[in-house]
């Protein structure tokens, strides 16, 4: 692997603010010519800096603006228990972000429904029943300050 260069750490900081940017504009921004550009591109892919493309969406228009963010406590911390937790909760459509942490609780989960009575539901009926949960905790948010991801 090539170790990074500020013309690189540039690419991405672009591509971060807007994947759909053209090559030639991308280029201009970063000071190369489209080529190089491109290769560089194709070579952050390739060594896996960048790992795909995505769409920022509106999730207040989408009716999805509730936002939770759930403590985990596990009654069991073995290989096979934490295996099978993150397997599961990968099922979950509500749950955004899963987190292993060190500390108090075994995982945070960033959780995203249209309301309370939504989110008690995903709790109640999917979160608490993952393998090996013992306990939950939730914080929500009353207002979001800083997302990188909007």
């Amino acid at each position: 692997m090539v170790e990074l260069d500020r013309i690189d750490h540039s690419i991405i900081r672009e591509l971060q603010k807007n994947a759909r940017v053209t090559v030639t504009e991308l280029a201009s921004r970063v000071g190369l010519s489209k080529t190089p550009c491109q290769v560089r591109m194709r070579r952050l892919e390739e060594q896996s800096y960048i790992t795909g493309y995505t769409a920022l969406v509106n999730h207040t228009k989408l009716g999805q603006n509730h936002i939770a963010f759930a403590e985990v406590k596990l009654n069991d911390t073995s290989s096979q228990a934490l295996a099978a937790f993150n397997e599961s909760v990968n099922q979950i459509s509500a749950v955004e972000q899963c987190h292993m942490i060190a500390g108090n609780f075994d995982y945070l989960l960033k959780v995203r429904t249209s309301n309370m009575a939504e989110y008690r539901k995903v709790l109640g009926e999917q979160v608490s029943a993952l393998p090996h949960v013992l306990q939950t905790s939730t914080y929500v948010v009353m207002e979001n300050v800083k997302d990188v991801g909007i």
